[in-house]
């Protein structure tokens, strides 16, 4: 105990005052973004866009891949011009994005204030990782980061909590609340001190020159490409946990059981976050993040000492089997079970993809690959808008099936209807309730199927990724 609040000593205040800065920016950040999947799609009078699921899928696919590549660029305006003045930048980018987002409506409108918002997070990110990095040494770097990722997750975890008490009364509240997360660090900037950096004193357009010389010069290494590309598909899987699975939680799963159970022991969560005698899909899917925060130094306890290579294949798998299952019933306590799963596999594979980038890096670049990491989480996005996009739609959207049975059945509405008056105007036209229409459009289309293309996409990571290792490294277990 003493050893450790010895090292706790030897952070100097920048380091927990970038600490706390990402606390506020990871509140800020998942205190919408676990919502903005229902907000996109979600029916008009529910205070939703009733975007398609195809749309959705375009702005959060294309929005948040690139704030994940610009890391590359922004990371180099930080190094020239100065951290502290580049996170102020970033600030207020984040805040006014934030306010301005709810008062788009049209599909263009909202893609290009996302996108905007995307750069405020690029800017960020960076900036802060590397504050962190400059604030450590070998003796304080492994506390020093398991603090900052627990920052990431504390901040992951109570962004939603707080969001979603004024989700009901207006959506407009979730930006503002983030808005008001990302101004806190304004606060927290006066005190901020830039750490131990040398401002490049190259021309900027050479800098920006190297960045692409250093893309082409990684591009050129096609084993390092094609592992970048089996990981993307590790987070095309991960991230449907955003994408996705809010979306079928509130399209398919029955959660008034455990709303009637909350409001008898636990009134506090059933009035704040339920509604409409439901609990919120979103109250459901952040346990993850709590499941992180609990487990997460366990789970790397044990894997700690184990190889990069068997650990990320096992997780890859564990949290392909967590995550699908929790795609494949209506039961609300069989989807926490599974995300429990889920969250395992997450935090046994997620650290060990940048350690094996370390260890299959040739020696002379190491530094140069690593800065590279970050691409899968790139080209993820990307894969998992189109999955949770085009791919959900045609498979599992309630909205989209309504409509095919509509068609079906020769039933008469208007276009001019909401999705939740279509689908009461529909039920009633059928001769069911809302409950029962929803079971025979479960059983007769089966959109729980979509679990197999997670399940593929997953699982055909892993196997990759054991191929890959078998013939580019001569069955090497790094």
């Amino acid at each position: 105990m003493g050893s450790i609040a010895t090292t706790f000593r030897k952070f100097p205040r920048t380091f927990w005052i970038a600490n706390t800065i990402e606390l506020f920016e990871r509140w800020a950040w998942y205190g919408f973004f676990m919502l903005f999947a229902n907000y996109l799609t979600g029916s008009i009078d529910d205070g939703g866009l009733q975007f398609s699921q195809g749309q959705k899928g375009l702005i959060m696919g294309i929005g948040t891949g690139i704030l994940y590549f610009l890391p590359v660029i922004t990371g180099a305006i930080a190094d020239k011009f100065g951290y502290k003045r580049v996170l102020f930048i970033a600030f207020v980018i984040y805040a006014t994005a934030f306010i301005l987002l709810p008062r788009f409506e049209t599909f263009t409108g909202v893609f290009i204030m996302y996108l905007y918002l995307a750069v405020g997070a690029a800017l960020f990110k960076p900036v802060i990782s590397a504050t962190i990095a400059k604030t450590t040494d070998n003796e304080t770097a492994s506390i020093g980061f398991g603090i900052f990722y627990m920052m990431v997750n504390i901040g992951a975890f109570l962004g939603p909590l707080l969001t979603l008490l004024f989700k009901n009364s207006s959506y407009e509240s979730v930006f503002y609340i983030s808005a008001a997360m990302i101004m806190v660090n304004f606060i927290l900037l006066f005190f901020y001190r830039e750490p131990n950096q040398i401002k490049s004193s190259e021309p900027f357009w050479v800098l920006i020159k190297q960045i692409f010389v250093n893309i082409y010069t990684v591009l050129l290494d096609y084993k390092f490409v094609i592992f970048l590309i089996i990981a993307s598909g590790f987070w095309t899987m991960y991230l449907q946990l955003f994408f996705t699975l809010p979306v079928f939680i509130s399209q398919w799963v029955d959660t008034s059981g455990m709303y009637v159970f909350l409001s008898q022991n636990m009134p506090f969560i059933a009035e704040n976050y339920g509604h409409n005698g439901a609990i919120e899909a979103e109250f459901i899917t952040n346990f993850d993040a709590l499941f992180i925060i609990a487990f997460q130094i366990i789970i790397s306890s044990i894997v700690m000492r184990w190889k990069a290579l068997n650990t990320m294949i096992g997780g890859f798998i564990v949290a392909t089997i967590g995550l699908s299952l929790t795609l494949i019933s209506q039961d609300v306590l069989f989807i926490f079970i599974a995300l429990f799963v889920f969250a395992i596999g997450e935090m046994s594979a997620s650290p060990k993809i940048t350690e094996y980038i370390g260890r299959i890096a040739p020696a002379d670049k190491k530094a140069l690959y690593m800065g590279y990491s970050f691409i899968p989480l790139f080209l993820g996005n990307l894969f998992a808008g189109i999955v949770s996009g085009k791919v959900y739609q045609e498979m599992s959207d309630k909205h989209t099936l309504l409509l095919n049975e509509i068609n079906e059945k020769g039933l008469h509405l208007s276009e001019h209807l909401t999705h939740n008056q279509m689908f009461e105007e529909a039920a009633l036209q059928l001769n069911m309730s809302k409950m029962e229409l929803t079971n025979y459009l479960w059983i007769n289309y089966q959109p729980s199927s979509i679990w197999w293309v997670i399940a593929s996409i997953g699982g055909g990571a892993a196997i990759a990724l054991a191929i890959y290792n078998y013939i580019f490294f001569n069955a090497k277990r790094y």
